[in-house]
């Protein structure tokens, strides 16, 4: 299916999402919106995707922000049914039963950021920006900026990068805890690809349930936590995927976990 802003493809069983408005470095307008929702849906009905990826088109940007043009002729109702929509994709991305990682090749600013924020883990080139530059044109971030990333990395930091605008470069999104790897800008592809293709071979039942149980148990105290983490655990135990694995260790074999999600 042919695209207007973004491209969508399969490499086997990995899906590679790429945000495809280079001229504008990749900004982000209402029409990317609905387009990164239907292919949202598309993976979640075709079930055949165990990793999605997604990354920007051009040598340039992820996503360098919001469409400030089209921002600025919204009226403030219109802004909020915008907003909301884009919250409701980024929600639908982070609840996915399967993983999914940023490739962020070169700017990432607000939206780009709040993109980003709402996959599982980000991996940057050495020459990828971050920052959420909203307050220099008067406003907030509006894509979660403010609430995912004071989550990630702690409420005085994403104050202090809300409040000031300020960009920062990929080892330090690195040491505040943004960005999970750092790689040359030149295999930052190919080494994504490989971790991509290593999750794609665990069973889909227990990389769901990973990623469920560690999202649930944030908003949770530590006991209530660990004993929903039991509780999924023993659901694990009953899959086929759970069977495969441990007998794949006892025979010292390499595990082909088949089981799919209901």
């Amino acid at each position: 299916m042919a695209y207007e802003t973004i491209i969508f493809e399969m490499q086997e069983s990995i899906g590679i999402l790429k945000f495809n408005r280079p001229k504008v470095l990749n900004a982000v307008n209402p029409t990317v919106i609905r387009e990164m929702k239907e292919v949202l849906e598309r993976i979640e009905s075709e079930k055949s995707t165990r990793v999605l990826i997604l990354t920007g088109e051009g040598d340039k940007a992820f996503v360098a922000g919001a469409d400030i043009a089209i921002l600025k002729a919204l009226t403030p109702l219109e802004s909020r049914s915008f907003l909301r929509q884009a919250h409701e994709v980024l929600f639908h991305l982070e609840a996915l039963p399967i993983p999914v990682i940023a490739c962020v090749n070169g700017f990432a600013l607000g939206g780009g950021t709040e993109i980003a924020l709402a996959c599982d883990f980000i991996y940057a080139a050495d020459s990828a920006m971050f920052g959420q530059p909203e307050i220099n044109l008067g406003i907030i971030p509006g894509f979660g900026g403010t609430q995912r990333l004071s989550r990630l990395v702690g409420k005085s930091i994403a104050k202090e990068l809300c409040m000031t605008g300020v960009m920062v470069d990929a080892k330090e999104a690195k040491d505040i805890g943004l960005v999970n790897k750092i790689f040359p800008k030149e295999t930052l592809w190919g080494e994504t690809m490989k971790v991509a293709k290593l999750l794609a071979a665990k069973g889909k039942i227990s990389i769901h349930a990973v990623k469920e149980t560690i999202n649930r148990g944030q908003g949770q105290d530590l006991k209530s936590a660990c004993f929903m983490e039991s509780d999924v655990y023993a659901l694990c135990k009953i899959s086929e995927d759970a069977e495969e694995g441990m007998s794949a260790f006892l025979e010292k074999r390499k595990a082909e976990f088949k089981g799919e999600l209901l």
